[in-house]
Parts: C-alpha cells; sequence; structure tokens
C-alpha cells in the first residue's frame, strides 16, 4: 500500500492509540488534581472568573480527543524526514508540560513554578501549530481550543498566585 493512500483512509487502531495515549496522560494527572480540588485548592483564593469545578473534566476530554486527533492526522504522513521528526518532537514535549503542569500546580502546591511550566506549555503549542501545520491544516486548526483553554488557564493560573501571594 502506497503512502497516499494510506493518508486517505481512516485507520481505527493508530487513532485509538493516539487516543489512548493522550487520555492517559490526562487520566493519570487527573490522579493528582482530583483530591486536591476539593482539598488544597478550595483554600485558595480565586479570581471572580475562576470556572466551577464540573467544568474542567469535560472541557479538558473534549480537547484531549482534539489533540489525539490532530496527532493521528500528522502520523498519517510519518516519515524519517526531518520535518515529521521535529514536528513529533515537538507533540511530546507539549503532552510533557502539559501533564507537568497538573503535578506541579496540584501536586506539589507551586503556583509561581506552574506558571512557568504553563508558560512553556503555551509555547510548545503555538510551536505544535505550526508544525502540524505543514502537514495538516485540520491538525493544526484543533489544537487551537487547546491554545485558547490553555491561555485561559494562563491567565487563571498567574491571578491565583497574585491573589495568594
Amino acid at each position: 500500500m502506497s503512502v497516499a493512500v494510506s493518508t486517505k483512509r481512516f485507520q481505527f487502531f493508530p487513532y485509538l492509540i493516539s487516543l489512548l495515549i493522550v487520555l492517559f496522560i490526562g487520566f493519570v494527572a487527573s490522579l493528582v488534581t482530583r483530591p486536591e480540588i476539593a482539598g488544597w485548592y478550595s483554600t485558595l483564593k480565586k479570581p471572580s472568573f475562576n470556572p466551577p469545578p464540573w467544568l474542567f473534566a469535560p472541557v479538558w476530554t473534549a480537547i484531549y480527543i482534539m489533540i489525539a486527533t490532530a496527532a493521528y492526522l500528522v502520523w498519517k504522513h510519518r516519515s524519517r524526514k526531518p520535518v515529521y521528526i521535529i514536528a513529533r518532537s515537538i507533540y511530546f514535549i507539549q503532552l510533557i508540560l502539559n501533564f507537568s503542569w497538573s503535578i506541579v500546580f496540584f501536586g506539589m502546591h507551586q503556583i509561581a513554578a506552574a506558571a512557568v511550566v504553563i508558560i512553556l506549555l503555551w509555547l510548545s503549542i503555538v510551536a505544535n501549530i505550526n508544525w502540524f501545520n505543514k502537514f495538516s491544516r485540520t491538525a493544526s486548526w484543533l489544537l487551537v481550543p487547546y491554545l485558547l483553554w490553555v491561555s485561559f488557564a494562563s491567565i487563571l493560573n498567574m491571578s491565583i498566585y497574585f491573589l495568594n501571594r
């Protein structure tokens, strides 16, 4: 089968693997996050625009599905070319930063350090969008809600930091 044919046809198992990777990262991060919502997080001063706790799980689930779908669309163009290797590397860096933020903020209670992580995450998402666009315009657009949510989360993180210094 040629690569051109495989890029047009949906492949269930690679898509499932992409979903499982991203959802697993979100699930493991939630194991650190969930207990802290009613505990430590509830004791913090938060800005008026802080969303209710129930909103985070559905928003992140939808975003994780879009991230996985974008990765799958780019994976269909996989090669050993540097452009693909760079795109894949940036993708995994942003996944690591995404996971790290929950550990630093909720697990370690380090609000300032989490702000640094989320800024790096934001930058890596911008880079991810740019590199995924080289393979699929759809993949890059699927990451825009992620960028917008992390932009909001960055403002929220910084606001919580300043309110609790």
